[in-house]
Protein backbone atom coordinates (compact mmCIF):
# COMPACT_ATOMS: atom_id res chain seq x y z
CA UNK A 1 0.00 0.00 0.00
CA UNK A 2 0.71 3.38 -0.47
CA UNK A 3 1.65 5.89 2.32
CA UNK A 4 -1.35 7.73 1.82
CA UNK A 5 -3.67 4.80 2.56
CA UNK A 6 -5.85 5.38 5.51
CA UNK A 7 -4.46 1.99 6.83
CA UNK A 8 -0.92 1.10 6.10
CA UNK A 9 -0.64 -2.47 5.42
CA UNK A 10 3.16 -3.90 4.98
CA UNK A 11 5.01 -6.94 6.76
CA UNK A 12 8.38 -6.23 8.61
CA UNK A 13 10.18 -9.58 9.00
CA UNK A 14 8.42 -11.74 10.55
CA UNK A 15 5.67 -9.10 11.99
CA UNK A 16 2.81 -7.92 10.09
CA UNK A 17 2.17 -3.76 10.61
CA UNK A 18 -0.61 -2.16 10.93
CA UNK A 19 -0.76 2.10 10.95
CA UNK A 20 -4.00 4.15 11.06
CA UNK A 21 -3.10 6.54 8.88
CA UNK A 22 -5.68 9.25 9.39
CA UNK A 23 -4.00 11.90 11.52
CA UNK A 24 -6.00 14.63 10.37
CA UNK A 25 -9.22 12.68 11.23
CA UNK A 26 -7.72 11.51 14.68
CA UNK A 27 -7.54 8.07 13.24
CA UNK A 28 -10.88 7.93 13.38
CA UNK A 29 -12.25 4.80 11.57
CA UNK A 30 -13.99 4.74 8.43
CA UNK A 31 -15.16 1.52 6.51
CA UNK A 32 -12.56 1.37 4.48
CA UNK A 33 -10.25 1.20 7.11
CA UNK A 34 -11.90 -1.85 8.53
CA UNK A 35 -11.92 -3.63 5.47
CA UNK A 36 -8.16 -3.01 5.13
CA UNK A 37 -7.80 -4.70 8.36
CA UNK A 38 -9.66 -7.24 7.78
CA UNK A 39 -8.04 -8.31 4.89
CA UNK A 40 -5.26 -7.78 6.08
CA UNK A 41 -5.65 -10.06 9.32
CA UNK A 42 -7.23 -12.87 7.16
CA UNK A 43 -4.52 -13.08 4.85
CA UNK A 44 -1.45 -13.22 7.64
CA UNK A 45 -4.02 -15.58 9.90
CA UNK A 46 -2.89 -18.82 8.28
CA UNK A 47 0.95 -17.50 6.85
CA UNK A 48 3.24 -19.58 8.76
CA UNK A 49 5.60 -16.74 7.75
CA UNK A 50 3.70 -14.54 9.93
CA UNK A 51 4.84 -14.61 13.92
CA UNK A 52 2.29 -11.41 15.34
CA UNK A 53 0.40 -8.37 14.31
CA UNK A 54 1.33 -4.77 15.27
CA UNK A 55 -0.92 -1.83 15.01
CA UNK A 56 0.02 1.21 15.58
CA UNK A 57 -0.73 4.96 14.17
CA UNK A 58 0.22 7.70 12.33
CA UNK A 59 0.25 11.60 14.50
CA UNK A 60 1.32 11.64 17.97
CA UNK A 61 -2.21 12.69 19.16
CA UNK A 62 -4.33 9.63 18.60
CA UNK A 63 -4.26 5.96 18.14
CA UNK A 64 -8.54 6.32 16.76
CA UNK A 65 -10.41 8.39 18.48
CA UNK A 66 -13.33 6.56 17.38
CA UNK A 67 -15.35 5.47 14.05
CA UNK A 68 -16.59 8.03 11.39
CA UNK A 69 -19.82 8.88 13.26
CA UNK A 70 -20.66 11.74 10.71
CA UNK A 71 -21.31 8.98 7.78
CA UNK A 72 -23.49 7.33 10.14
CA UNK A 73 -25.99 9.99 11.01
CA UNK A 74 -26.07 11.40 6.99
CA UNK A 75 -28.07 8.48 5.17
CA UNK A 76 -31.54 9.69 4.87
CA UNK A 77 -34.11 9.19 7.81
CA UNK A 78 -35.22 5.27 7.89
CA UNK A 79 -32.12 3.95 5.45
CA UNK A 80 -30.04 1.69 8.10
CA UNK A 81 -28.28 0.28 4.55
CA UNK A 82 -24.79 1.65 5.78
CA UNK A 83 -25.34 1.77 9.19
CA UNK A 84 -26.16 -1.95 9.31
CA UNK A 85 -23.23 -2.60 7.00
CA UNK A 86 -20.81 -0.29 9.25
CA UNK A 87 -21.63 -1.99 12.20
CA UNK A 88 -21.60 -5.98 11.11
CA UNK A 89 -18.28 -5.43 9.04
CA UNK A 90 -17.03 -2.97 12.24
CA UNK A 91 -18.16 -5.94 14.79
CA UNK A 92 -16.57 -8.74 12.45
CA UNK A 93 -13.57 -7.48 13.02
CA UNK A 94 -13.82 -6.81 16.56
CA UNK A 95 -14.11 -10.50 16.63
CA UNK A 96 -11.62 -11.40 14.37
CA UNK A 97 -9.23 -9.46 16.75
CA UNK A 98 -10.17 -11.00 19.79
CA UNK A 99 -10.09 -14.59 18.35
CA UNK A 100 -6.80 -14.12 16.59
CA UNK A 101 -4.96 -17.12 17.23
CA UNK A 102 -1.24 -15.10 16.55
CA UNK A 103 0.03 -12.22 18.49
CA UNK A 104 -2.27 -8.76 18.21
CA UNK A 105 0.20 -5.93 19.80
CA UNK A 106 -1.60 -2.51 19.74
CA UNK A 107 0.03 0.66 20.56
CA UNK A 108 -2.31 2.39 22.25
CA UNK A 109 -0.55 5.91 22.49
CA UNK A 110 -3.06 8.79 22.41
CA UNK A 111 -6.22 9.09 22.15
CA UNK A 112 -8.21 5.92 22.49
CA UNK A 113 -12.00 6.13 22.45
CA UNK A 114 -14.97 4.15 20.77
CA UNK A 115 -14.23 2.64 17.45
CA UNK A 116 -10.68 2.32 19.03
CA UNK A 117 -10.89 0.77 21.62
CA UNK A 118 -12.69 -2.23 19.24
CA UNK A 119 -9.14 -2.63 17.67
CA UNK A 120 -6.85 -2.53 20.52
CA UNK A 121 -8.71 -3.69 23.45
CA UNK A 122 -9.30 -7.37 22.42
CA UNK A 123 -5.74 -7.72 21.06
CA UNK A 124 -3.27 -9.80 23.11
CA UNK A 125 -1.02 -7.12 24.33
CA UNK A 126 -2.11 -3.26 24.51
CA UNK A 127 1.03 -1.67 25.63
CA UNK A 128 0.24 2.25 26.53
CA UNK A 129 1.86 5.03 26.47
CA UNK A 130 2.62 8.48 28.41
CA UNK A 131 0.47 10.30 26.04
CA UNK A 132 -2.86 7.81 26.32
CA UNK A 133 -6.54 9.29 26.56
CA UNK A 134 -8.72 6.57 26.67
CA UNK A 135 -12.91 6.65 27.03
CA UNK A 136 -15.65 5.32 26.43
CA UNK A 137 -18.18 8.45 25.71
CA UNK A 138 -20.92 7.12 23.56
CA UNK A 139 -23.70 7.92 26.21
CA UNK A 140 -22.76 11.87 25.84
CA UNK A 141 -23.89 11.37 21.97
CA UNK A 142 -26.94 9.64 22.82
CA UNK A 143 -25.60 6.34 21.82
CA UNK A 144 -24.22 3.68 24.16
CA UNK A 145 -20.11 1.60 24.50
CA UNK A 146 -20.11 -0.80 22.05
CA UNK A 147 -17.38 -2.48 20.31
CA UNK A 148 -17.54 -5.54 22.59
CA UNK A 149 -17.58 -2.98 25.51
CA UNK A 150 -20.68 -5.44 25.89
CA UNK A 151 -18.30 -7.85 27.11
CA UNK A 152 -15.00 -6.33 28.01
CA UNK A 153 -16.37 -3.61 30.50
CA UNK A 154 -18.40 -5.07 32.86
CA UNK A 155 -15.29 -7.49 33.03
CA UNK A 156 -13.16 -5.21 34.92
CA UNK A 157 -13.04 -5.12 38.80
CA UNK A 158 -15.76 -3.75 40.60
CA UNK A 159 -17.92 -1.12 38.99
CA UNK A 160 -15.46 0.41 37.02
CA UNK A 161 -17.39 -0.54 33.74
CA UNK A 162 -20.25 0.59 34.59
CA UNK A 163 -18.52 3.86 35.81
CA UNK A 164 -16.56 4.40 32.84
CA UNK A 165 -19.84 3.08 30.59
CA UNK A 166 -22.50 5.53 32.00
CA UNK A 167 -20.07 8.79 32.88
CA UNK A 168 -17.48 8.50 29.65
CA UNK A 169 -14.80 8.89 32.55
CA UNK A 170 -11.36 10.25 30.74
CA UNK A 171 -8.27 7.73 32.08
CA UNK A 172 -4.34 8.63 31.47
CA UNK A 173 -2.04 5.90 31.54
CA UNK A 174 -1.72 4.60 34.96
CA UNK A 175 -5.24 3.93 35.53
CA UNK A 176 -5.28 2.14 31.96
CA UNK A 177 -2.59 0.09 33.06
CA UNK A 178 -4.11 -0.45 36.49
CA UNK A 179 -7.01 -1.47 35.49
CA UNK A 180 -5.98 -4.09 32.77
CA UNK A 181 -7.09 -2.50 30.05
CA UNK A 182 -3.48 -1.75 28.79
CA UNK A 183 -1.36 -4.82 29.90
CA UNK A 184 1.68 -3.02 29.30
CA UNK A 185 3.37 0.41 29.75
CA UNK A 186 6.69 2.09 27.70
CA UNK A 187 7.16 5.79 27.68
CA UNK A 188 5.78 7.64 24.44
CA UNK A 189 9.05 8.03 23.07
CA UNK A 190 9.83 4.15 23.45
CA UNK A 191 7.12 2.65 20.95
CA UNK A 192 8.89 2.84 17.89
CA UNK A 193 11.90 0.85 19.31
CA UNK A 194 9.89 -1.88 20.88
CA UNK A 195 8.26 -2.39 17.09
CA UNK A 196 11.83 -1.93 15.82
CA UNK A 197 12.95 -4.73 18.41
CA UNK A 198 9.89 -7.21 18.10
CA UNK A 199 10.69 -6.97 14.31
CA UNK A 200 14.30 -7.95 14.84
CA UNK A 201 13.51 -10.28 17.67
CA UNK A 202 11.26 -12.54 15.94
CA UNK A 203 13.59 -13.13 13.02
CA UNK A 204 15.01 -15.97 15.62
CA UNK A 205 12.41 -16.01 18.43
CA UNK A 206 8.48 -16.17 18.15
CA UNK A 207 7.68 -15.55 22.02
CA UNK A 208 6.32 -12.26 21.17
CA UNK A 209 5.29 -12.12 25.14
CA UNK A 210 8.62 -12.53 26.29
CA UNK A 211 9.85 -10.08 23.89
CA UNK A 212 7.61 -7.44 25.19
CA UNK A 213 8.15 -8.25 28.60
CA UNK A 214 11.41 -7.40 28.30
CA UNK A 215 10.61 -4.27 27.19
CA UNK A 216 8.16 -2.83 29.02
CA UNK A 217 7.94 -1.28 32.30
CA UNK A 218 5.13 0.43 34.99
CA UNK A 219 3.93 3.56 35.19
CA UNK A 220 3.24 5.90 38.26
CA UNK A 221 0.44 4.26 40.40
CA UNK A 222 -3.46 5.15 39.35
CA UNK A 223 -5.59 6.89 40.65
CA UNK A 224 -8.99 5.76 40.47
CA UNK A 225 -10.86 5.50 43.55
CA UNK A 226 -12.48 2.24 43.29
CA UNK A 227 -14.05 2.15 46.77
CA UNK A 228 -15.83 4.79 46.08
CA UNK A 229 -17.46 3.52 42.21
CA UNK A 230 -17.82 0.66 44.03
CA UNK A 231 -19.83 2.15 46.24
CA UNK A 232 -21.82 4.55 44.47
CA UNK A 233 -22.00 2.68 41.18
CA UNK A 234 -23.51 -0.98 42.71
CA UNK A 235 -26.85 0.29 42.76
CA UNK A 236 -29.22 -1.68 39.40
CA UNK A 237 -30.90 1.18 38.06
CA UNK A 238 -29.36 4.69 36.81
CA UNK A 239 -31.11 6.34 39.74
CA UNK A 240 -30.22 4.28 42.69
CA UNK A 241 -26.70 5.02 41.05
CA UNK A 242 -27.90 9.10 41.13
CA UNK A 243 -29.18 8.49 44.81
CA UNK A 244 -25.89 7.07 45.80
CA UNK A 245 -23.98 10.13 44.86
CA UNK A 246 -26.21 12.14 46.40
CA UNK A 247 -25.86 10.44 49.44
CA UNK A 248 -22.31 10.75 48.97
CA UNK A 249 -21.76 14.48 48.47
CA UNK A 250 -18.17 14.49 48.06
CA UNK A 251 -16.63 16.09 45.08
CA UNK A 252 -15.92 13.30 42.82
CA UNK A 253 -19.37 12.56 43.73
CA UNK A 254 -20.60 15.61 42.88
CA UNK A 255 -18.82 15.55 39.24
CA UNK A 256 -19.79 12.15 38.37
CA UNK A 257 -23.55 13.46 39.18
CA UNK A 258 -22.68 16.01 37.13
CA UNK A 259 -21.45 13.89 34.25
CA UNK A 260 -24.75 11.46 34.42
CA UNK A 261 -26.87 14.68 34.42
CA UNK A 262 -25.22 16.03 30.90
CA UNK A 263 -25.90 12.62 29.27
CA UNK A 264 -28.75 10.96 27.50
CA UNK A 265 -31.29 9.21 29.95
CA UNK A 266 -32.21 6.66 27.57
CA UNK A 267 -28.43 6.21 26.75
CA UNK A 268 -28.02 5.92 30.42
CA UNK A 269 -30.70 3.36 30.61
CA UNK A 270 -30.09 0.80 27.83
CA UNK A 271 -26.38 1.12 28.68
CA UNK A 272 -26.53 -0.21 31.95
CA UNK A 273 -28.53 -3.08 31.44
CA UNK A 274 -26.31 -3.75 28.79
CA UNK A 275 -23.73 -4.34 31.15
CA UNK A 276 -25.78 -6.57 33.02
CA UNK A 277 -26.79 -8.67 30.08
CA UNK A 278 -23.31 -8.84 28.73
CA UNK A 279 -21.23 -10.22 32.11
CA UNK A 280 -22.71 -13.62 31.62
CA UNK A 281 -22.21 -13.70 28.10
CA UNK A 282 -19.73 -14.55 25.51
CA UNK A 283 -17.79 -12.39 23.39
CA UNK A 284 -19.93 -13.54 19.86
CA UNK A 285 -23.43 -12.80 21.90
CA UNK A 286 -22.41 -9.77 23.08
CA UNK A 287 -21.45 -8.53 19.23
CA UNK A 288 -24.79 -10.22 17.96
CA UNK A 289 -26.66 -8.18 20.58
CA UNK A 290 -24.67 -5.31 19.85
CA UNK A 291 -25.81 -5.28 16.36
CA UNK A 292 -29.23 -4.87 17.41
CA UNK A 293 -28.28 -2.58 20.13
CA UNK A 294 -26.20 -0.05 17.12
CA UNK A 295 -29.28 -0.13 14.93
CA UNK A 296 -32.28 0.98 16.82
CA UNK A 297 -30.28 3.78 18.81
CA UNK A 298 -29.44 4.92 14.95
CA UNK A 299 -33.31 4.78 14.12
CA UNK A 300 -33.87 7.12 17.37
CA UNK A 301 -33.70 10.58 18.14
CA UNK A 302 -30.77 10.23 20.65
CA UNK A 303 -27.77 9.79 18.50
CA UNK A 304 -28.66 12.10 15.82
CA UNK A 305 -29.43 14.88 18.24
CA UNK A 306 -25.98 13.94 20.37
CA UNK A 307 -24.29 13.99 17.29
CA UNK A 308 -25.73 17.59 16.19
CA UNK A 309 -25.02 18.85 19.74
CA UNK A 310 -21.45 17.71 20.20
CA UNK A 311 -20.12 17.38 16.62
CA UNK A 312 -22.19 19.59 13.98
CA UNK A 313 -23.29 22.16 15.72
CA UNK A 314 -21.03 22.45 18.70
CA UNK A 315 -24.12 23.96 20.58
CA UNK A 316 -23.81 21.51 23.40
CA UNK A 317 -26.99 21.40 23.68
CA UNK A 318 -29.05 18.46 22.96
CA UNK A 319 -32.82 17.87 23.07
CA UNK A 320 -33.05 14.49 24.44
CA UNK A 321 -35.97 12.20 24.06
CA UNK A 322 -37.29 11.41 26.92
CA UNK A 323 -35.88 14.28 28.04
CA UNK A 324 -36.11 12.40 31.88
CA UNK A 325 -34.93 9.15 33.30
CA UNK A 326 -38.49 9.11 35.08
CA UNK A 327 -40.12 8.94 31.80
CA UNK A 328 -38.52 5.77 30.63
CA UNK A 329 -39.67 2.84 31.91
CA UNK A 330 -38.42 -1.00 31.63
CA UNK A 331 -40.29 -1.76 27.71
CA UNK A 332 -38.95 1.47 26.62
CA UNK A 333 -35.82 -0.51 27.19
CA UNK A 334 -36.53 -4.07 26.97
CA UNK A 335 -37.29 -2.46 23.50
CA UNK A 336 -33.67 -1.98 22.52
CA UNK A 337 -32.92 -5.98 23.25
CA UNK A 338 -35.16 -7.48 20.96
CA UNK A 339 -33.30 -9.61 18.99
CA UNK A 340 -33.01 -8.45 14.97
CA UNK A 341 -34.87 -10.33 12.53
CA UNK A 342 -33.08 -14.33 11.36
CA UNK A 343 -32.39 -12.63 8.20
CA UNK A 344 -30.62 -9.74 10.14
CA UNK A 345 -28.41 -11.47 12.00
CA UNK A 346 -24.67 -10.89 12.58
CA UNK A 347 -22.76 -13.25 10.57
CA UNK A 348 -19.32 -13.87 11.36
CA UNK A 349 -16.32 -14.20 9.31
CA UNK A 350 -16.76 -18.23 9.29
CA UNK A 351 -20.23 -17.66 8.41
CA UNK A 352 -21.65 -18.63 11.66
CA UNK A 353 -24.28 -16.72 13.31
Amino acid sequence: MTDDASVISRVDGRIGRLTLNRPKALNALDLDMIRAMTTALLGWRDDENIAGVVVDAAGDKAFCAGGDILALTSAPAGDLSYPRMFYAEEYRLNTLIKEYPKPYVAMIDGIVMGGGVGVSVHGTRRICGDRTLFAMPETGIGFYPDVGGTYFLPRLEGKVGTWLALTGARLKAPDVFALGIATDYAPSDQHGQIIARLVEDTRVSTDIGEIIDSLTGRPEAGRVPLALINKTFAANTVEGIIDALEEDDGDWARVQKKFLNSKSPMALKVTLQQMCEGQNMGFRACMAMELGLSLTFVAGNDFAEGVRALLVDRDNAPLWRPSRLDKINKDDVAGYFIPLPENQYLTFLDGET
